[in-house]
């Protein structure tokens, strides 16, 4: 029995991995999260490179010169941000969450390590512009407001 266009869609959604973790590092310890999109395609070239980001993220944050113990670097298959490809998101409990866009893996991995050290610095995640790494100038797609740990709406 042949359902179509949407049958095929449903079913290869069944077995597609929606969401995965390239790289916990010491996930009892990981209290904030970057999330970056693997289906970005770069506008120009067409290259995907999410994965490659994941693991220079996760490399780097693992380095013995960083003491980021408590963040995972986990990969997304879209963040709806494909206007402004590569997306790449910051999360922690009780605190703002930030989806940056128009993220260079090649060029802005230093940048996105230097705003990771400033955001798990910052008791609620709230930042100005000023405060983030220059190279992300122009990038901040939205910045949510953090929802306090327990709270209930």
């Amino acid at each position: 029995m042949d359902f179509g266009l949407v049958g095929r869609f449903a079913r290869a959604s069944f077995r597609r991995q929606f969401w995965k973790v390239t790289e916990k590092l010491d996930a009892s310890k990981a209290l904030h999260r970057i999330i970056v999109c693997t289906l970005c395609r770069d506008l120009v070239t067409g290259v995907r490179s999410g994965e490659e980001l994941c693991a220079d993220l996760a490399a780097r944050l693992s380095a013995p010169d960083e003491s980021a113990p408590d963040y995972a670097v986990e990969a997304i298959d879209c963040m709806a941000g494909c206007a402004r490809p590569l997306t790449v998101a910051f999360q922690a409990d009780g605190k703002a969450s930030y989806l940056f866009g128009s993220i260079d893996a090649g060029v802005d991995a230093a940048d996105l390590i230097e705003f990771a050290k400033l955001y798990r610095s910052l008791a609620d995640g709230w930042c100005n512009s000023g405060q983030r790494p220059a190279g992300l100038a122009g990038k901040t797609l939205a910045r949510i407001p953090g929802n306090p740990s327990g709270s209930k709406r």
